[in-house]
């Protein structure tokens, strides 16, 4: 190590010494610059433990933490507002039919300025975040769940639910498969009264339509709207409204039919909007389907923290499914550089998967979503739609026709369902 000389030494010794000091001084800007970047990792490597609106156990980073918090301070804030919307609107305004309902371009033409005027502030409000408490309420409205609830008998569920107890078929086996491997780290779902709910639900549902059934995916999505409603019944009619009437058809039929399409709409969108980023994913042989598939089924619960994935929800339960195509679509607009920089396969999966892990502000992912991958027009994705459609069909009957002579392995088929387990 250099040390400075004293003030005594000759000519020489003085020179040396200016050159010294110089050297020590480089010396300590280069300790102080490994210092700074040593504490930085650590401050980024000490956990904290959280538990977050829906009473997920965490254990995230100081800096995490801090956005948790002041993600927390908003709902609250957001709260405020829409307490302060019902004194002025009437206490739940936005249950009127013709302000909730998910917007219909034919129907503008006739509604009062003042329906359109609310419908608007609806909107606006919905992207901002729906508070916690007026979640259940707010869903049942605008998703149309309330409406589908309201054309059957009071005792549906009920009565559903004793019809097939005990009853065994494919359905009910996978899915007492996958309940213990639904969120097995939150203390309610994990626990045998959140299970026989969960298992509840998903067999009443698979019953209510076979053709659907039960497919891995819908068990995460049952078992986040069973955190978010009051009752296990409401969380019923939120997955029905969601799978008949907001999602595309066929999802999560048998040989993932709607899925399928949806990958394809979606990839459209992608080389569209990001040309360069496409080539160079295509380029290292990169398919995006390796992580869309679990986002769109799933529908992000179990991709992103939990307050993010509901305001998603928030807003596709308001304006319909092509909300999961612009947040995907999001997704990659904010890692697009680092993305560019990627040189296989195994990086780009992780640098997604660390953006969807941390992505506990909701409001930054919105609004790269719905201001920064611009404009998609219902129509265009309408027309793309049933493009992807035929293709898909054709595509399907020559795998069964293949698989039917015995040319394709059963376990490359289409039909096999995605494993969502790890």
């Amino acid at each position: 190590m250099y040390r400075p000389l004293n003030s005594e030494s000759s000519g020489l010794e003085c020179s040396s010494t200016t050159t010294a000091s110089s050297a020590w001084g480089m010396e300590r800007k280069e300790m102080m610059k490994k210092s700074t970047t040593t504490s930085n990792y650590v401050r980024r490597n000490i956990k904290v433990k959280v538990v977050d609106l829906y009473n997920f156990n965490l254990e995230v980073s100081r800096e995490d933490a801090v956005t948790i918090n002041q993600v927390l301070e908003r709902v609250k804030e957001q709260g405020r507002v829409w307490w302060a919307m019902e004194a002025k609107n009437g206490a739940g305004w936005y249950l009127q039919p013709e302000i909730s309902s998910q917007a219909d371009v034919n129907r503008v033409s006739s509604l009062s300025l003042s329906t359109i005027t609310s419908s608007m502030q609806l909107k606006k409000l919905i992207r901002k975040g729906i508070p916690p408490s007026l979640r259940p309420r707010v869903w049942m409205a605008v998703s149309g769940a309330a409406k589908k609830q309201s054309t059957v008998p009071e005792s549906y569920y009920q009565d559903l639910t004793q019809a097939v107890k005990g009853r065994v078929t494919p359905a009910t086996r996978q899915i007492d498969h996958d309940l213990g491997r639904t969120f097995p780290t939150h203390a309610w779902i994990d626990s045998a009264d959140g299970r026989a709910a969960l298992r509840r639900l998903l067999v009443a549902y698979s019953f209510r339509d076979s053709r659907v059934g039960y497919c891995q995916g819908m068990n995460f999505v049952a078992a986040m709207l069973l955190l978010v409603m009051k009752t296990e019944e409401d969380a019923f009619w939120m997955l029905a409204v969601l799978l008949e009437n907001v999602l595309f058809n066929d999802c999560y039929a048998e040989n993932l039919y709607g899925c399928h399409v949806e990958q394809r709409v979606y990839k459209d969108m992608f080389k569209k909007k990001f040309p360069r980023l496409a080539t160079h994913l295509e380029k290292i042989e990169f398919d995006v389907s390796l992580v869309t598939t679990e986002w769109f089924l799933c529908l992000f619960a179990k991709s992103l923290p939990s307050e993010t994935t509901m305001r998603v929800w928030d807003v596709m339960f308001n304006e319909g499914a092509n909300t999961l195509c612009l947040v995907a679509l999001a997704i990659f607009k904010m890692k697009e550089e680092e993305l560019i920089r990627t040189k296989h396969v195994g990086e780009v999966m992780k640098v997604l998967h660390d953006a969807t892990d941390h992505a506990y502000d909701p409001d930054e992912l919105l609004k790269v979503a719905f201001d920064k991958v611009g404009v998609i027009s219902s129509q265009s994705i309408s027309k793309q739609r049933k493009k992807e459609e035929l293709e898909v069909i054709a595509e399907l009957e020559l795998r069964v026709q293949r698989l039917n002579s015995g040319d394709l392995d059963p376990g490359s088929s289409v039909s096999q369902q995605v494993n969502f387990s790890s």
